[in-house]
């Protein structure tokens, strides 16, 4: 069973393995509240999840740490582990999805792990672990619902309210729910008047719905850029501890995830994986009642793909009005392409890229498709720039 002394406890064994993280004041992600960012981004591994894992490992008895110990994750559970084994000298099995970021699987390597991909998604790789744990009789374990993990999870709840202790909200992003139930089952037993919100991919609500149903089912399929928080079923435990002690959970979708990618980076110089920034995508659009209130929003991680990166922003870009494409329907005739960039110049746009079309088979014989790429400042200017250029006689398509 959970209780306050159990994190405690984990807290204490821990002090010589994690560092507490930061707890950064950001005033510019939604003005109308005062924003705290608790960054687990910056944690050992870049991510909370080596608490709960070495938290557990180090509770195994010395027959069970001498077969190993076998593990299934997206990437952060899988580091943690991996980690968390080669501090206790004992080996590791970890099945990652074969969809994962190449740099997570990299990192789990790096630190002593054996790796086995699975073909698919958590789940996938969930029940491959299953299979391998009976084969081998390696100790399981599990990257949310397990009470010794959770409590792991929940050290972060206890210093946050060391860090702020007169806090009236925290926000948490969600998968399987070990992350949020620790801290939440933390911070309600000791502030009971502290809210704690939680946060999901629209693409994988799978927390959002067990709870508005009042009972666990399994999504038949999950698809978001936040790959740490994809997972199709939640945890019994989890459940219910979510049930107890989270006053709601909210969704956000892959383009406010990606905006909040976006101004982490801009305002607070800090890189977070998806997962790890809905819990400020909530925030910066007004998802949850934050108004006038002291908040934390929990950045869980910061393991990112660099190669998706760059899509990321470029998405964050456009969801903000700072990077927006044009068609523009022309004649055929010179001096034509002077006109539109004239325009666009006098109006402070800044042209990246032009493509001249001349074979669209929706167009007049004498036409021409010009599209155009540019940044911008923001929608209102994305507008100032096409009414300008539709006074100016050109046909937008």
């Amino acid at each position: 069973m959970l209780t306050l002394d159990k994190i405690y406890h984990a807290s204490y064994v821990l002090k010589s393995v994690i560092r507490p993280t930061d707890l950064i004041y950001a005033p510019h992600i939604n003005p109308d509240s005062q924003i705290y960012l608790k960054t687990e981004n910056l944690q050992v591994t870049g991510s909370f999840k080596v608490r709960g894992a070495y938290y557990k490992i180090s509770q195994l008895t010395e027959e069970e740490k001498a077969k190993g110990v076998i593990a299934c994750s997206a990437g952060n559970h899988a580091q943690g582990v991996a980690l968390a084994a080669a501090k206790n000298e004992i080996s590791s099995l970890i099945c990652i999805p074969d969809g994962a970021p190449i740099s997570k699987v990299e990192a789990t390597k790096s630190y002593g792990a054996e790796v086995c991909l699975v073909e698919g998604a958590y789940d996938d790789a969930y029940q491959k672990a299953l299979s391998l744990q009976e084969e081998t009789g390696r100790t399981f374990i599990h990257p949310f619902d397990d009470e010794a993990v959770i409590a792991g999870q929940g050290t972060i709840g206890l210093e946050i309210l060391d860090q702020l202790p007169d806090l009236d909200a925290v926000v948490v992003p969600v998968g399987g729910g070990g992350l949020i139930s620790g801290v939440a089952f933390a911070i309600k037993s000791l502030n009971p008047n502290c809210k704690v919100y939680g946060v999901q991919a629209s693409g994988a609500p799978s927390m959002q719905q067990a709870l508005a149903h009042h009972e666990i089912e399994e999504l038949a399929f999950v698809k978001t850029i936040a790959d740490g928080i994809a997972v199709k079923k939640p945890g019994n435990h989890t459940f219910e501890l979510c049930n107890t002690y989270v006053d709601e959970i909210v969704t956000v979708t892959d383009d406010e995830i990606a905006t909040a990618i976006l101004t982490l980076i801009e305002q607070q110089k800090l890189i977070a994986e998806g997962a790890g920034a809905v819990s400020v995508a909530a925030v910066l659009f007004n998802k949850i009642p934050i108004k006038g209130k002291k908040v934390v929003c929990l950045i869980s991680g910061g393991n990112i793909d660099v190669t998706i990166l760059s899509r990321v922003i470029t998405r964050g870009l456009q969801k903000a009005g700072r990077y927006a494409d044009l068609t523009i329907e022309l004649i055929d005739k010179p001096g034509q392409l002077r006109g539109v960039s004239k325009i666009i110049a006098n109006h402070g746009g800044n042209v990246v890229s032009i493509n001249h079309d001349r074979a669209d088979l929706n167009m007049d014989i004498n036409s021409c498709f010009l599209r155009i790429s540019m940044e911008t400042r923001n929608h209102e200017h994305v507008e100032q720039i096409k009414q300008a250029l539709t006074e100016a006689g050109y046909r937008l398509i």
